[in-house]
């Protein structure tokens, strides 16, 4: 249990890490330069991310469900993150903000307490995956709530709890998800689906900067953080 913790505050306490980077990047750096790094991150969150989808979420899913169930659940997880993201997108502000980075972290959360009780290597993989796809996250989304007027010292007190918010989803997974690794699989693929479609609708467009190439670099990197990852733990 003191493992799940642990892990689960690492997956967590990046995102407070990234605020903190960005806050300084935002101080001492040029403005091109700081852009440069921004987009670069988004590129490396969306390959890690691309990452716990390919090695970690659907292959659960997969492995789980017959042929119309997996399906049914990965298209419903695309779908519900589709409407979801044109319901923040319209609503905008502070609050649509911080719900925009909870939509893969949470459901993330989850199943990494349920995955940790059945298969420690597999609960340890995901944990690293979480925890490294929030750190250019936060760096990313601070940027945008700057961007809102909000300031920076209510920013990263948002991030600060939402460093936690992480043990206590995952906790629940943990108690609720233990005896039910259908429903696990279920939770892990519909988030995969919905994942896909972020990386494709918002991730990746945002990370291409005019006139500069080594930004995508920042995906492949991302995925090789990932294949590193799974070599580590299987």
């Amino acid at each position: 249990m003191m493992q799940l913790i642990l892990f689960s505050f690492f997956s967590g306490v990046t995102i407070f890490f990234g605020g903190i980077l960005a806050y300084a990047a935002e101080r001492h750096l040029k403005k091109q330069i700081e852009t440069h790094i921004l987009h670069w991150s988004v590129a490396f969150g969306g390959g890690i991310l691309v990452a716990a989808v390919g090695f970690v979420l659907v292959p659960k899913g997969i492995a789980e469900f017959s042929m119309v169930p997996m399906i049914f659940i990965f298209l419903a997880g695309a779908l519900s993150f589709f409407w979801i993201d044109r319901a923040i997108e319209k609503k905008g502000g502070l609050l649509a903000q911080t719900m925009a980075m909870l939509m893969d972290y949470i459901p993330e959360a989850m199943a990494l307490g349920a995955v940790f009780a059945h298969d420690h290597k597999l609960g340890m993989l995901l944990a690293l995956f979480i925890g490294f796809q929030n750190l250019p996250e936060s760096f990313n989304a601070y940027f945008d709530l700057r961007a809102g007027h909000q300031s920076a010292r209510e920013i990263l007190m948002i991030f600060f709890v939402l460093s936690f918010l992480g043990i206590f989803a995952t906790l629940t997974g943990r108690f609720v998800l233990d005896q039910t690794p259908r429903l696990t699989a279920g939770i892990m693929l519909f988030a995969g689906g919905g994942i896909l479609y972020l990386i494709f609708q918002d991730i990746a467009p945002s990370s291409k900067l005019r006139n500069h190439w080594d930004t995508a670099l920042g995906a492949n990197f991302g995925f090789l953080v990932g294949m590193i990852g799974t070599k580590i733990f299987s």
